[in-house]
């Protein structure tokens, strides 16, 4: 399998529109070939490509920041001289002095597959600004490691925000260049936008299921996204950061598990099971314990739950349903201790008006399904499908695998 990094760095054919314009690159520290020879020093090899500027989403180009919403700040790279510009610090979306240091954008981001993952609005906020500039924007394409499932409620209009691109589910089944053509397409923009798309990318084929395992690599692309596993788990995991729960940063293994000091967990997960057992399907929960060393119940010992998502014979791709699963998990709390503070309320990725479990569902309506003891997980369910199912239609036209 070839990344469009790697197509572009071997064929001159596909350089040859760069020539005698001025190249800037939007990258983090997953944006690597297969020998993990940065984005950055690839291009910079090529005599034909003149890089003027380069780019850094959220945690930065180096993905030198460990947590959430710490912003990084300009500089001059240090071997090449040209100017890096954060678009997670004084600025989320890029300037009209940035945009003038180039021609030619090229997006090189290892996305997760999930629209909570910041480096998708940041592509959607660097489309919007190169339709207004006149800029070109290419995006080197690279897999989508959670596969092409989908999953979660549609975010609803007027839920827009850092943390939600845009009318799409949690788990969107697309490629970085793929959802460029969405945006591309959904906002009405003009512009020059191509993708130098992957050779041999097999979403379906096992053991990988969309990241090509045992072939390359695992860079994390941003500080708390370590393997595999954190991946596929990822679309119900990330919803803890809208919690009290712990989502397991601070330990070895983030976002695979979720715990507190004061959860009952064999209870937990009997209660799980007995209220929708079909949710649980294509994978193995184990009971653990862990002490964060940092962020929430620092120092403090956890009762928790690890979602296991490695094991051939345990896992199920198609039926893996890591969204509902933790959906569960928040009802069976809420079932068991009504007046538990599962809510957490704090300023969440710039928003403060509204409560960061909504923001990150691109709506209420998982918290109002959570604190409604009476609902059905049918009820839920059947809604939800329906909008994945629409979600699977308007993606089509714009799938290139």
């Amino acid at each position: 399998m070839q990344i469009g990094l790697e197509r572009l760095v071997a064929d001159a054919t596909l350089r040859a529109p760069l020539a005698g314009r001025r190249v800037a690159l939007l990258a983090h520290p997953a944006s690597v070939t297969r020998g993990l020879t940065h984005a950055l020093d690839a291009l910079a090899a090529l005599p034909e490509v003149k890089l003027s500027a380069a780019f850094g989403p959220q945690h930065g180009l180096r993905g030198d920041k460990q947590d959430n919403m710490v912003e990084s700040p300009d500089f001059t790279d240090p071997r090449l001289g040209i100017p890096v510009f954060s678009l997670y610090g004084e600025v989320r979306r890029p300037t009209d002095a940035m945009m003038d240091s180039f021609d030619v954008l090229l997006v090189d981001l290892q996305d997760l597959g999930c629209r909570i993952y910041t480096f998708i609005t940041t592509l959607r906020y660097v489309l919007e600004a190169a339709a207004k500039h006149g800029k070109a924007v290419w995006v080197l394409d690279r897999p989508n490691p959670a596969g092409r499932p989908v999953e979660g409620f549609t975010l609803r209009e007027g839920w827009e925000s850092f943390v939600g691109a845009g009318p799409m589910p949690m788990r969107h089944g697309l490629t970085m260049g793929e959802l460029g053509h969405w945006f591309v397409a959904t906002l009405g923009l003009d512009l020059d936008y191509r993708v130098i798309p992957m050779q041999g990318w097999q979403p379906e084929a096992a053991p990988g299921f969309g990241w090509p395992l045992g072939e390359r690599s695992w860079v994390n692309p941003s500080p708390n996204a370590p393997n595999l596993s954190m991946a596929r788990a990822y679309a119900g995991t990330v919803m803890l950061e809208g919690t009290t729960l712990s989502e397991g940063r601070g330990t070895t293994r983030p976002l695979e598990l979720f715990g507190a000091p004061d959860l009952d967990i064999p209870r937990l997960l009997r209660d799980m099971h007995a209220l929708a057992p079909q949710w649980l399907r294509g994978c193995v929960l184990r009971e653990c314990w862990f002490e964060p060393t940092f962020h929430k119940h620092v120092g403090r010992l956890c009762a928790g739950v690890q979602i296991h998502v490695e094991d051939p014979v345990h896992y199920d791709h198609a039926a893996f349903q890591p969204w509902r699963l933790q959906t569960l998990a928040f009802r069976a709390i809420r079932l068991q201790q009504p007046d538990y503070p599962l809510w957490r309320d704090f300023p969440y990725e710039y928003e403060r008006d509204r409560l960061a479990i909504d923001l990150i569902n691109g709506s209420p309506l998982l918290r109002e399904w959570v604190d409604d003891v009476q609902a059905a997980p049918e009820d839920f369910d059947q809604a939800v499908r329906a909008d994945e199912t629409a979600w699977l239609e308007a993606r089509r036209p714009h799938l290139l695998y």
